[in-house]
């Protein structure tokens, strides 16, 4: 009677959006591409950006980053017009997860390269809008208020939702608003701001100008359920619920919110938890980071040679 080998217990593989436990050779190529490069990049291990933007929390930041920017009637109406976001949500969602990878772990010249591919994008986007006085203007993706609005609402919500879920940041809040002032100067943004101090003075300023129209409750409804599928999709209601609950009052008003009557901020706290058990602190494109500055510094000529 012929003797028979057990098989091997398939090994469980999770994916949410940027993070994942699938082997390289299943990873997209722009992460694995991120082993290749011939410098440490804009930031590095042990930076600000490398924390905040390679944490988990970034699964909330990314929905309040959403959330704050259609307080902005221009930003608005350039997702109204040109924006796909209901018929490809996930096009979209993973185009912005390679740019925040790209920028954060990539090599000096991918991370410029993955800024100028976005605004080429950004280049057909512009039209009309009414703004909240009731006057007509003209709007173009290019223009110094939408890219400074953007990269302010990205930065604030990535930072708050770090402080909240986070572990410690290196150097501090005011160190991630340094740093990742950067990615702002890669997109076009001139003198952004470098200090928590400043990043808020800016927003005040900016929700000054807020207008909550049809187009707005429209975005925020579809934030709230975008239909996404499989785990993510059965975890979004709680991410949202914790992107809500940590959004500032004044936000909330604004979007016509409330925060949550159940425990949203600890629940999404076991969520990011859990993930972080199936998922590991490291991401996927972290490694591939760490690779490349790994084979740089075996490269290295050694001091006097």
């Amino acid at each position: 009677m012929a003797s028979s080998t057990p098989s091997a217990t398939p090994r469980v593989r999770f994916r949410v959006r940027g993070r994942s436990t699938q082997p390289d050779d299943e990873l997209p190529a722009w992460t694995r591409k991120l082993a290749d490069g011939d410098d440490a990049g804009f930031f590095g291990p042990g930076s600000a950006v490398w924390a905040v933007n390679g944490a988990l929390p970034t699964l909330v930041a990314g929905i309040r980053a959403l959330l704050l920017q259609t307080l902005h009637p221009g930003a608005m109406a350039g997702v109204h017009d040109h924006s796909r976001y209901r018929e490809d949500p996930l096009g979209r969602l993973d185009g912005t997860i390679r740019w925040v990878a790209t920028t954060t772990f990539g090599d000096r010249r991918r991370a410029t390269e993955a800024s100028a591919f976005v605004s080429r994008l950004h280049e057909r986007v512009r039209g009309t809008y009414t703004d909240a006085a009731g006057e007509p203007r003209a709007y173009a993706a290019s223009d110094q208020e939408l890219l400074r609005w953007v990269h302010d609402a990205f930065t604030e919500a990535f930072l708050g939702a770090h402080e909240i879920w986070g572990r410690p940041i290196p150097g501090g809040p005011d160190a991630y608003v340094r740093e990742w002032a950067q990615a702002g100067r890669l997109m076009g943004v001139e003198d952004p701001p470098t200090s928590v101090a400043t990043l808020h003075a800016e927003l005040a300023e900016f929700v000054r100008g807020a207008k909550v129209d049809e187009r707005v409750v429209a975005a925020v409804r579809f934030i709230r359920r975008p239909g996404l599928p499989g785990l993510t999709g059965w975890l979004y209601p709680i991410l949202f619920g914790g992107a809500v609950a940590s959004l500032a009052p004044e936000y909330r008003c604004l979007l016509g919110l409330r925060r949550p009557w159940w425990p949203a901020v600890t629940l999404t706290r076991l969520v990011l938890a859990a993930g972080e058990r199936m998922l590991g602190r490291m991401s996927p494109s972290e490694r591939h980071a760490r690779m490349r500055i790994a084979r740089l510094g075996r490269a290295a000529p050694s001091p006097g040679i």
